[in-house]
């Protein structure tokens, strides 16, 4: 039984839609017959429900993967106030490590699964604790990177600062993907011509604006055959992708 691949979906930004993204991969695996599963290890902004907290966010990447039994497999710390983790971990008294998280991801990813998709909170380098950030937890979970850019003025440099610490860390940059946040973007086209030209990975899609139906459009929009091997269906990795 092959081993399951982890990709790490991180964004250019907070609001660039990476939830929207990383379920929107979810669906387009299981449209091509692949079993998945789904983590935000870390979730703020949530909010009270039968006496816990919920993270919305959570609950639609559980939708999109079968296999994640429940809320709380998704996800292992939520906090209430919509701020970043560290400073919400802080004031709930709470302590965030790398090691915790990872263990938790780790020790519900099933064999069974094709492709695990791991959800960031806010961008690549969100603190977790005084020294560790969200990118030390990718690293700790030996995933691959999936970049979503929020297709807005400023996005090509957050983009390039993301990928080239990325690639500081050793760690291989799968694909990015064009969520247009800003449909009134000066010069949209242009900009994610910029973005292709530079940024060292594949395009796996272009998601537009689309508020009434976000997951449906991002899973119609996003191309999985740079991230799948043709011949075997498994997720390519660095130099295999070459092969």
């Amino acid at each position: 039984m092959s081993t399951p691949r982890i990709v790490f979906v991180t964004g250019t930004d907070t609001g660039v839609g990476k939830t929207t993204a990383a379920a929107g991969l979810l669906r387009a695996a299981t449209r091509l017959g692949r079993r998945v599963q789904a983590f935000k290890p870390v979730a703020t902004g949530c909010s009270w429900q039968d006496g816990r907290l919920v993270s919305e966010d959570a609950r639609l990447l559980k939708r999109e993967a079968p296999l994640m039994r429940d809320d709380a497999d998704v996800t292992a710390v939520a906090f209430e106030p919509a701020i970043a983790p560290h400073l919400a971990a802080a004031g709930a008294g709470i302590a965030l490590s790398v090691a915790g998280l990872a263990q938790h991801c780790r020790s519900r990813i099933r064999a069974e699964a094709d492709l695990v998709v791991v959800e960031g909170a806010g961008g690549w380098l969100v603190p977790l604790n005084r020294a560790e950030t969200l990118a030390d937890l990718c690293v700790a979970l030996d995933a691959a990177v999936v970049l979503v850019v929020g297709m807005r003025l400023g996005c090509i440099n957050h983009a390039l600062l993301t990928a080239a610490d990325v690639a500081r860390r050793g760690l291989v940059l799968a694909g990015w993907i064009a969520n247009v946040v800003d449909p009134g973007m000066a010069e949209l086209a242009a900009n994610r011509r910029s973005l292709a030209e530079r940024l060292p990975a594949p395009c796996l899609g272009a998601i537009p604006f689309a508020p009434d139906d976000p997951v449906g459009t991002a899973a119609r929009h996003l191309d999985l055959s740079p991230l799948f091997g043709a011949q075997h269906g498994r997720l390519v990795r660095g130099s295999e992708a070459g092969s």
